[in-house]
């Protein structure tokens, strides 16, 4: 494909006041005028002509098979000119998915050398799913600088983009480590759980509501009872997917925000022995798995994560929260990742949330405003400002009044930024289990 360039297209252009003037001062020979449109005519066929030909370019691009949302997806991208004088400058364009964020809209200019040039492209994966490229687009000017010289390569690239699992990869060993240190030594565990371990002769700094008075007489010494922690507890991770949590914070949708902390919590949880089970929900359940353990049952939780999908509907907590305590049989820890910005359904979330808390323990997660908390912060400078300033206040202040009748109900709350959600969760869930709450 050909198409005038800019330079061509001024070209032609500058002509046209020669044209007039011409036309007006010498009539006669009005058509004298048109030798400056000729001329940039023959040039341009000429410049279309010679030089390497958009047949003889061959456009190689490759994208990785997986990345996880949040992450890079650079396409690396290799061009190869041949046919006579070759261009040592071409632009490379990929055509743009919904799922990808493309430095330029795709477009990349590539430096040739001899014909050959290979650059990478920086790809961000902004939504979980499947992101497909189909089409490619290279071009370069003539040797004249008067056309384009463009082709068009079909394509057929796939990225599988997954549920963000570096910080298990990367901080996961390290906060197991700093919150639960299960298996390095065998006593560690002693004393922090409900089931009997053993009873063993009194030592100076045991708990002394530990002694067994009844042992002790029988022994003529003190003993006391040595606990272990308890392990195969329920945890339940409820995310909401609904259309306020399909919305982004920093770039990403809350709901892959908790599906990575709910992976590093569930990672946690499975090393410690615990079940684990996904229920993803917005007007109606969407996945309720069912529980599994084990570290090997890790992968199984992350495919299932994967399908948690983006809503555009209102999330219904009544039926969804219904749904999940019938489907539990034992008291289970349940920890519920949410978002709420208007008062009617956060009524509905505390209703079915005080319906739960009378069997279960509740955890909720939301992630903390950044953009009403700036709205309040800024210094107003216009009479909008202060709208804007005292409607934000309005909405935090609501806002935190729900999360204090949580509170008041008997849930446990994080309120937390994007960035450090994860491992607070991980805090919570490892206090409350060895508080024995769970």
């Amino acid at each position: 494909m050909i198409s005038p360039t800019r330079l061509g297209v001024w070209a032609a252009v500058a002509g046209v006041p020669v044209c007039l003037a011409v036309g007006v001062l010498l009539p006669r020979v009005w058509f004298a005028g048109l030798a400056w449109p000729v001329a940039v005519l023959i040039l341009t066929f000429v410049d279309a002509l010679i030089g390497a030909s958009p047949r003889g370019a061959a456009l190689d691009v490759t994208m990785p098979k997986s990345a996880p949302v949040g992450g890079d997806a650079d396409a690396t991208i290799a061009v190869t000119i041949k046919g006579g004088p070759v261009p040592r400058w071409c632009e490379v364009a990929l055509e743009n998915s919904p799922l990808l964020a493309m430095s330029d809209e795709g477009r990349l200019w590539l430096e040739l050398e001899g014909g050959v040039g290979e650059s990478i492209l920086p790809i961000v994966a902004i939504r979980r799913g499947t992101a497909r490229v189909e089409r490619l687009w290279l071009r370069w000017t003539g040797p004249l600088g008067l056309v384009w010289k463009q082709a068009q390569r079909p394509a057929s690239l796939r990225t599988i983009i997954l549920p963000d699992v570096r910080p298990v990869r990367e901080n996961g060993a390290r906060i197991f480590e700093r919150h639960a240190l299960q298996g390095l030594l065998a006593q560690i565990d002693r004393g922090d759980g409900v089931d009997f371990d053993a009873l063993v002769e009194y030592r100076s700094g045991m708990d002394r509501r530990a002694i067994d008075w009844k042992q002790s007489a029988r022994h003529l010494k003190l003993h006391a009872k040595e606990y272990r922690s308890e392990r195969n507890s329920q945890i339940v991770f409820a995310v909401d997917c609904g259309r306020q949590m399909s919305e982004p914070v920093a770039g990403l949708p809350r709901v892959d925000r908790a599906v990575s902390a709910m992976l590093l919590s569930a990672w946690i949880a499975l090393k410690l022995g615990d079940r684990v089970a996904l229920h993803a929900f917005d007007s109606r359940p969407r996945i309720a798995s069912g529980l599994i353990s084990g570290s090997a049952a890790f992968p199984e939780l992350q495919g299932l994560a994967a399908n948690v999908d983006y809503g555009s509907d209102e999330t219904n907590y009544t039926f969804a929260l219904t749904n999940l305590a019938t489907a539990l049989k034992r008291r289970s820890m349940i920890v519920l990742f949410t978002e709420f910005t208007d008062l009617t359904s956060a009524e509905f979330m505390v209703r079915a949330a005080a319906r739960l808390v009378e069997t279960h323990l509740l955890l909720v997660v939301v992630f903390r405003d950044d953009e009403l908390e700036a709205l309040v912060d800024t210094e107003p400078r216009s009479p909008d400002d202060v709208t804007r300033a005292v409607t934000a206040a309005a909405l935090l202040r609501d806002r935190q009044l729900v999360l204090l009748r949580l509170r008041h109900l008997g849930a446990h709350v994080i309120e937390s930024p994007h960035g450090q959600v994860a491992e607070k969760l991980v805090a919570a869930y490892v206090d409350l289990k060895r508080r024995d709450l769970l």
